[in-house]
């Protein structure tokens, strides 16, 4: 498979993309994403849930097994007062405290049980989502990638998630046991004493217009806080990975302040958030006791007055506390789900974006057999920025076999040709065609799967060398790859590794020179044995020695391949078949080396200025 594109914003100026970044001196954007119904996004995050059949069940039962037990206790109180303290019998009190012990022990198990499978079903629910979102993320345009900065992406998925995780966690089991405690409760209460149960209502409508007010200001905030906490990773991830650069040009300071901007942003919306969170507790503690001396002095009352009994009313009191406790326990976990439910807003907003195969889906795609390599553009335009154009009217056509070169000033539009041909991108206008069929027509990844891509900016993974060189081919051999590092003359750095083609890299091979990795590149392009090449700046990062050696094997390479070199050193592309000269979007002059130089036009202009400074 072909090596992943450079990011198209390389060619500055008007041939990018815009980019968004949060370094120092750059202005920090942030799109805000559309807030969704909360509605919505409960029901999508029950379908993940709802996969755990078998878990949940488990939940379920446990659940109210739990519940159950606890409704059971303080009827059993009530009736050791009634029956054995008020009376000072002593028949059978011994065995009922036993039955309470029993009781208590077992919905203790009861809850264990209950913790452990739903922290599973938690678990794998998120891990699917975390997966889904993955996966959401390869299927992604170059688009998305370049107007969203990757620590604000890694924070959806690893902060966003989490936040779901810990919620369905916590919340789904409580959310039950609530509601069948709250239920239970009711129900008993009813039996015991009806004008005590009216009492108790009296706290309902507090609760529930408390609960309301406080919810719809957390949800808000818990948005912000999730946004304002995705900017701040975006910023480092991009500071830290560009340290480098800080230091060269001395933007420390600048750097501490934009981010204690950002920070600042977000304590002052995490305070706010968790203030807001914070005053459920408090709230319903209040409503709750305000209800348990309403009851307390009704009850006295009534016992004073001989309707009701001691024991009835110790039940009753521990009935309102467990009445009042699963309203308190609903209203902090609706309010605590609101963080949990912005996070997953965030996560099904990238679910909502079309995918760059949304369009062959629609229609038919042809899998792409053996690839002759004629490559044709036909009045091609194309803009990142509507309204903007970077490539105007490019048509031309490379025959199998013939190397193409591109040449231009920066931001001309060069990348933007390769990327357009790969369909990273896809035209406004025209058509480019490859053996005399349209690019639209094609299949992405059959397409993407006969060209080979080296960049200039040469990027490895983790893991062995042999892994990066195989990323060009996952079936290759070790033969294979080995072969291909020796075309690619990379094999006599990889032979004086302590662990040769084994040795770990680490992360962006940070452990080789800049040179090798790109010499590892040119290894996983040859080893893919593409119908088409593009080469771009492929051998600026490497010495003159070496690049001899790579020049030596590009040609070999290059034999019966249609190949595209993009180059600055205009030694490299002397014996191109064709020249493209883009200036301005547009192909400013085309035809072979000579022919350009005896043509005195932008081409001549340019190899001789590079001539004299050579001299």
């Amino acid at each position: 498979m072909p090596q992943p594109t450079k990011p198209a914003g390389a060619e500055a100026g008007r041939g990018g993309p815009p980019m968004m970044g949060h370094g120092p001196g750059r202005n920090m954007v942030m799109q805000k994403a559309k807030p969704k119904q909360a509605g919505a996004t409960l029901r999508r995050l029950w379908a993940y849930l709802s996969r755990q059949r078998f878990g949940l069940v488990i939940v379920y039962i446990t659940t109210i097994l739990s519940a159950v037990i606890s409704l059971i206790g303080p009827f059993l109180l009530g009736k050791a007062i009634d029956r054995f303290i008020m009376p000072k019998e002593h028949d059978g009190f011994w065995s009922l405290c036993l039955l309470m012990i029993a009781i208590y022990a077992l919905g203790s198990v009861v809850s264990w049980i209950q913790v452990y499978v739903m922290t599973a079903v938690s678990q794998r629910t998120v891990l699917a989502l975390r997966q889904d979102l993955f996966d959401k993320y390869q299927q992604l345009p170059l688009r998305f990638f370049d107007t969203h900065p990757t620590g604000e992406l890694m924070s959806r998925t690893t902060n966003d998630i989490e936040n779901v995780s810990n919620t369905l966690n916590q919340s789904v089991t409580q959310l039950l046991n609530s509601i069948i405690t709250l239920a239970g409760s009711l129900v008993i209460m009813l039996r015991l004493n009806l004008p005590l149960t009216l009492v108790s209502l009296i706290s309902i409508p507090l609760v529930l217009v408390a609960t309301s007010q406080i919810t719809r200001l957390t949800r808000k905030l818990f948005k912000a806080q999730q946004q304002h906490l995705g900017e701040l990773n975006g910023f480092i991830e991009e500071t830290v990975s560009g340290q480098k650069i800080v230091k060269l040009f001395r933007r420390e300071p600048v750097a501490v302040e934009q981010f204690q901007k950002i920070n600042h942003k977000l304590n002052q919306v995490g305070i706010r958030a968790q203030i807001a969170s914070g005053m459920v507790g408090p709230v319903m503690n209040m409503v709750n006791n305000l209800s348990f001396a309403l009851i307390a002095a009704a009850g006295g009352w009534m016992v004073l007055k001989g309707h009701t009994s001691v024991g009835i009313v110790v039940s009753f009191l521990n009935y309102s506390k467990q009445f009042g406790r699963p309203i308190t326990e609903l209203a902090n976990q609706f309010n605590l789900m609101q963080s949990a439910i912005a996070g997953a807003e965030r996560v099904f907003e990238i679910f909502d974006l079309d995918t760059e195969y949304a369009e062959d889906h629609k229609r038919a795609v042809a899998e792409l057999g053996e690839v002759k390599g004629s490559v044709e553009f036909r009045n091609v335009t194309f803009s990142y920025k509507p309204g903007t154009p970077v490539l105007q009217d490019v048509s031309f056509t490379a025959e199998p076999g013939q190397m193409i070169a591109l040449v231009g000033p920066t931001g001309a539009g060069k990348t933007t040709i390769i990327n357009l041909l790969t369909r990273f991108y896809e035209i406004d206008q025209g058509d480019i065609c490859i053996d005399g069929v349209s690019i639209r027509d094609m299949d992405k990844d059959s397409l993407r799967s006969k060209v080979g891509i080296v960049l200039q900016d040469a990027y490895v993974f983790s893991g062995s060398i042999r892994e990066n060189i195989r990323f060009g081919r996952l079936d290759a051999t070790d033969a294979e790859v080995e072969h291909a590092a020796r075309l690619a003359n990379a094999d006599r750095f990889i032979s004086r590794l302590p662990d040769g083609y084994d040795t770990i890299l680490a992360a962006e091979g940070s452990n080789l020179s800049h040179g090798q990795r790109q010499l590892l590149t040119i290894a996983r392009a040859i080893l893919a044995d593409p119908a088409i090449l593009i080469l771009d700046e492929a051998t600026s990062s490497v010495d003159t020695r070496t690049e001899m050696h790579v020049q030596e094997a590009m040609q070999t390479l290059m034999k019966g391949r249609t190949s595209f070199v993009i180059a600055h050193r205009l030694s490299t592309i002397q014996d191109a078949d064709r020249i493209l000269f883009i200036h301005g979007g547009r192909i400013a002059e085309q035809g072979n080396h000579h022919q350009l130089l005896e043509a005195k036009g932008f081409y001549y202009d340019l190899y001789t200025s590079q001539f004299q400074r050579a001299i």
